[in-house]
């Protein structure tokens, strides 16, 4: 597929249905939906009186917040992996074993 095919997926996210163009495979765009779409259902369990554009704000920030903690638990395992891999290739070219 080139970059400017793009699938046309219809997805369900708050009780409004949209019509996503993705070059995304559909059933991963129907993967992201719904997980959305869960996000924003959990925020209106907890305030029925939320109205659903604000509900959608407020999922959006939980699922920013879900992002950006992994990004911070990537960037500790990239750090702890070169930290290693430094250890590792100074104790080999001391003629040390491996430890």
């Amino acid at each position: 597929m080139s970059p400017s095919d793009k699938n046309v997926v219809t997805v369900h996210i708050g009780g409004d249905e949209y019509a996503i163009r993705t070059p995304a495979p559909p059933e991963y765009t129907r993967e992201l939906a719904a997980y959305v779409d869960q996000s924003v259902h959990e925020v209106l369990s907890k305030s029925a009186m939320l109205q659903a554009h604000k509900a959608a704000i407020l999922a959006a920030l939980a699922l920013t917040d879900e992002l950006f903690q992994a990004r911070a638990e990537l960037a500790r395992y990239r750090q702890e992996l070169a930290t290693r891999s430094e250890r590792l290739t100074a104790e080999a070219e001391a003629g040390l074993p491996p430890a």
